[in-house]
């Protein structure tokens, strides 16, 4: 049965995707000599390792929203899931292949991971990334066979806080997304409306403005 490694290397944008994706390259290795690797079904679980870094002040400023005040960190750090992803990686005889495992990213900030992502200057984010699946393999002497892959394969790797902003950059330049619940849009909107307001932000710069009146 093979005894399975990885390694991931460090993300890329991929460019012209229908969706914002990061490609991160995975070097997979079988240390069982004579197999051969017809396929791979291969599970990712990616966390955030948020305690493997340490923030300046104006990074905990903008991550209050997630962990609270910095006093209370030894107590509220803790990894975050950022998402799942799958791939198939193909038939491959020797020890070792590299394959490329793509994971849509969101830009709605009521998804934990992008308020960290973008609560970061920059460095480097560390990511932790827990395999499973399935190997369909063969030896010299057999035909094909099919073993689960152990839950212990893992692997640690870091994202450039600076790839991730430059990709983001070009699929949403100088913009962000929040998702509204309806009726709070609904209210929105008529305010657009019956102010003869054109765009969303003039909208919003002008309740802002009304709000710091008030309070003055």
């Amino acid at each position: 049965m093979p005894n399975l490694s990885v390694r991931v290397e460090s993300a890329k944008a991929v460019p012209f995707a229908a969706v914002p994706t990061l490609s991160f390259p995975i070097d997979i290795r079988n240390s069982i000599e004579g197999e051969t690797i017809h396929a791979i079904a291969l599970r990712s679980q990616i966390q955030i390792e948020v305690t493997r870094r340490t923030y300046s002040p104006q990074e905990q400023g903008r991550l209050l929203d997630l962990f609270g005040q910095p006093d209370r960190w030894g107590r509220t750090l803790r990894n975050l899931l950022w998402t799942h992803a799958s791939m198939v990686v193909p038939a491959f005889e020797g020890d070792q292949t590299v394959a490329e495992m793509n994971v849509p990213c969101t830009f709605d900030f009521n998804v934990a991971a992008t308020k960290y992502f973008e609560g970061l200057d920059d460095g480097q984010i560390p990511l932790l990334a827990l395999f499973s699946g399935t190997v369909f393999y063969a030896t010299p002497d057999s035909s094909l066979q099919v073993a689960p892959i152990s839950w212990e394969l893992e692997a640690r790797s870091r994202l450039p806080v600076a790839v991730w902003r430059e990709m983001m950059g070009s699929y949403y330049p100088n913009s962000v997304w929040l998702n509204l619940r309806k009726d709070v849009f609904e209210q929105l909107y008529q305010y657009k409306v019956a102010h003869g307001i054109p765009t969303w932000e003039q909208a919003l710069e002008r309740m802002l403005a009304n709000e710091t009146a008030v309070h003055s």
